[in-house]
């Protein structure tokens, strides 16, 4: 007989596969619909550029070794062009503002922003339209 204790481990331990299935899921999707764009962008004649990541609470930013187009307008988001996705928020640093900065890629989300202030989330899908059509 197994107890209480234990069952509630074993949930816990359910509930953050559940999750994490549902994350890796999403994360798919979202990489089919960033190569979609990155093929319009293409066909469109949409050059690459150098990316730049921006420091958090500064109109400053360094360089990276990322190629690839910006998401937002802010330039806080942007994809690579081989679909990786990139958050370009980074902390200050006199060594970054010198050498640059290596951002990393992360898994990109349906929904941007999700669990920020009101208006900041949008479903990645609607951001890529309005990217295309700006």
């Amino acid at each position: 007989m197994t107890s209480w204790r234990e069952e509630r481990r074993q949930a816990a331990v359910e509930h953050a596969a559940a999750l994490e299935r549902k994350k890796a899921s999403e994360s798919a999707q979202a990489r089919v619909l960033l190569a979609g764009f990155i093929e319009t962008l293409k066909e469109r004649g949409v050059e690459p550029e150098p990316l730049r990541a921006q420091v958090i609470g500064s109109n400053a930013s360094y360089r990276t070794d990322v190629i690839g187009w910006y998401l937002r307008r802010n330039r806080s988001l942007a994809v690579d062009v081989d679909g990786n996705f990139y958050i370009l928020g980074v902390p200050a640093s006199l060594k970054s503002r010198v050498a640059g900065v290596r951002v990393v890629p992360s898994d990109p989300p349906l929904v941007v922003g999700q669990g920020a202030r009101d208006g900041e989330s949008m479903p990645l899908a609607d951001l890529l339209r309005l990217r295309l059509e700006s």
